[in-house]
């Protein structure tokens, strides 16, 4: 019987190496699906945002792109965000 996600999820993060890893690549994994909820839910393709924010559709994709090596800087991030029709807010939690 094949394992579901969550028992290889859970299984993987059993491993310290893997969980800390894991919970410190979640912001930007986080960030980036955002990023990609709001285009899409304002309609936009990343031709099109690209357009609007006057780059290449290229820059959009790694903006985007969970594997990306790139640390896009904030301002990049407000005008994305402001295209879409979207503020920027920043909040921190306590360290568990």
């Amino acid at each position: 019987m094949r394992s579901t996600l969550k028992e290889l999820k859970k299984k993987a993060l059993a491993n310290p190496d893997v969980a800390k890893e894991y919970y410190n690549l979640a912001p930007a994994y986080t960030l980036r699906k955002q990023l990609i909820k709001i285009r899409k839910d304002a309609g936009f393709t990343q031709e099109e945002l690209a357009e609007i924010l006057h780059t290449k559709k290229s820059n959009i994709s790694r903006l985007e792109n969970v594997n990306s090596k790139i640390s896009p800087k904030i301002s990049t991030i407000e005008q994305y965000a402001k295209a879409v029709g979207y503020k920027l807010e920043i909040s921190f939690v306590p360290h568990p």
